[in-house]
């Protein structure tokens, strides 16, 4: 019997390669070392030290894989040049998605003609990214191309607007780069991604905002400055979720899932009181009021501004929010949004502009 066992000593550099790639290793790599076919099979067997995780690829230990484990396998399964993008690549950028880190999604170059397998799903495309990131031997899309993959998945108007506009708002990439993702990338299925990206460049920067813009806009209220920044002459006042500076109003969707964390919801009550000294009328709404009460959130709307209007208006400067369609209007044609921060609008100044391959 030992003359027919397979030869198991381990390959001058097998050791390295496992700890250089949290333990995953492919049949090219082991082969390239020395290793046979007969001894990876032997080290795979039913109850042996390895496990096969994706066709040819191989996990030197035994037990569940973890996240970067399962990465590094669909990298080498998918082969050179391969990136990772979609919500697995998000979550490097630190940008919220559904926990759903069961697939793996990879671009590969068109011309590739390998299958999903298992965990890792393959995407061949003609636009290989030529910027990459990387972290340790994991290779990734940069965000603004990992949030539009992933935003071409989504079937939720709401799951689109949390991807987007949670990158935007952690400043893990600009409007811009959205847009131009949008613009390389396939028109078909690209519908939420284009309603979201224009939200966003209104300067919403959550989900819930958005679902405050789509109340605005069914009430037939008009429509606000989204973020913008208040001066009372030199003194910076808030930045309020909406704003309308012909009455004075300003409102906020007060929850903490779209903060950074307690300290950040207790300024922006702070921030609320600073307002109210200066005249400003400030509402607050919780994202659950907006989903289950609109009319009543309407009725409040629309009562703040009748009695904003009725007063003088305040002296309160306005910047839009930066790639606003009211910050393009203010830089006049020829300047890019935001770059002449004191040529802002003033109280009366007016509102706002009302998977598979296929993404490839």
């Amino acid at each position: 019997m030992l003359g027919v066992m397979p030869r198991t000593a381990r390959p001058d550099g097998l050791g390295k390669l496992l700890d250089t790639q949290f333990c995953v290793v492919s049949r090219e790599q082991l082969r390239t070392l020395g290793m046979t076919d007969r001894a990876m099979q032997y080290r795979v067997r039913a109850g042996g030290p390895w496990q096969a995780l994706l066709p040819g690829v191989y996990l030197g230990v035994t037990g569940t894989p973890n996240l970067p484990q399962k990465e590094m396998a669909a990298l080498l399964y998918a082969g050179a040049a391969s990136l990772i993008t979609g919500p697995v690549a998000l979550m490097h950028y630190g940008v919220r998605t559904a926990p759903d880190w069961d697939t793996i999604d990879v671009l590969v170059p068109a011309v590739r003609q390998r299958g999903d397998a298992a965990f890792a799903r393959l995407h061949r495309t003609h636009r290989m990214p030529s910027q990459i990131a990387s972290s340790g031997p994991v290779r990734f899309v940069l965000v603004a191309r990992a949030v539009a993959d992933t935003a071409w998945q989504l079937t939720s108007l709401s799951d689109v607007r949390a991807v987007v506009a949670g990158a935007v708002q952690l400043g893990r990439c600009t409007v811009s780069q959205l847009a131009s993702e949008l613009q390389s990338g396939p028109v078909r299925g690209s519908a939420m991604f284009r309603t979201v990206l224009s939200e966003v460049a209104d300067g919403v920067r959550s989900a819930a905002e958005g679902d405050f813009r789509d109340l605005i806009k069914t009430a037939r209220l008009p429509m606000p400055l989204f973020n913008p920044s208040l001066y009372l002459g030199d003194t910076f006042l808030a930045r309020p979720d909406a704003w309308w500076p012909e009455a004075g109003v300003a409102a906020e969707v007060d929850s903490r899932q779209w903060h950074l964390g307690p300290a950040d919801h207790e300024r922006t009550t702070a921030r609320h009181d600073l307002m109210g000294e200066a005249g400003i009328i400030p509402l607050h709404f919780l994202p659950s009021q907006i989903r289950r009460e609109p009319a009543k959130v309407a009725q409040r709307i629309r009562g703040a501004l009748a009695h904003g209007r009725m007063r003088p208006p305040l002296p309160i400067r306005t910047i839009p929010c930066p790639e606003s369609e009211a910050a393009r209007a203010v830089a006049g044609p020829g300047q890019g949004p935001g770059r002449d921060s004191d040529r802002s609008s003033g109280s009366g100044s007016g509102s706002g502009s009302g998977g598979g391959s296929g993404r490839a």
